[in-house]
């Protein structure tokens, strides 16, 4: 039922995974699911680049190279991070978003459309059993530099994905009905 599966989401993240690739299939199928999310005036400004192998090791070369390029003290636990993310990943997508050249709509409706992608992602992985989690580093801004990038297109982020052991975490939330005004 789609209630137990969107209770289920969590995040897992890249420490949790295990060595296990994540089938072509499977993350053709994931990315379909992004596909049918809502977009104002069939934008459709989700943009993906899936990284896997070699590729995902250079990801995470660049993002800890980067991070320490722009902080003149740069914090060792953090440039250890961005790298390790990448390799113990089965599998990284970058999150883009092409923003409508035409300007037809507000930004912040291309982006919602873009994390209204990543939440079918997201569910599609829990179904299957595989864990991700998506990282927004302050370094997302030079992605350029990295990936070729069309007019008008950023990076929004990463989705690390991998299979793991384990139970995935319980969570709360607080009752709906505090945060809930009706009115008739």
């Amino acid at each position: 039922m789609i209630f137990d599966l969107i209770k289920k989401r969590r995040s897992v993240f890249p420490p949790q995974y295990i060595e296990k690739e994540l089938s072509k299939s499977d993350l053709e199928r994931i990315l379909e699911a992004a596909n049918w999310a809502p977009t104002h005036k069939k934008t459709e400004p989700w943009r993906f680049k899936v990284l896997q192998g070699k590729s995902k090791e250079s990801l995470g070369a660049f993002l800890a190279g980067k991070y320490a390029e722009i902080d003149p003290l740069p914090k060792q636990i953090k440039v250890k991070k961005l790298q390790a993310n990448a390799s113990q990943s089965a599998a990284v997508i970058a999150i883009c978003m092409q923003r409508d050249l035409k300007e037809s709509l507000p930004e912040w409706e291309e982006v919602a459309a873009v994390a209204m992608a990543v939440q079918n992602m997201w569910l599609c992985c829990t179904e299957l059993g595989i864990g991700c989690y998506w990282s927004s580093p302050g370094i997302i801004k030079y992605m350029d530099e990295f990936f070729d990038m069309a007019e008008g297109e950023k990076c929004l982020g990463f989705l690390y994905m991998g299979y793991f052991d384990g139970d995935v975490p319980v969570s709360t939330r607080n009752p709906i009905s505090e945060k809930t005004v009706w009115l008739d």
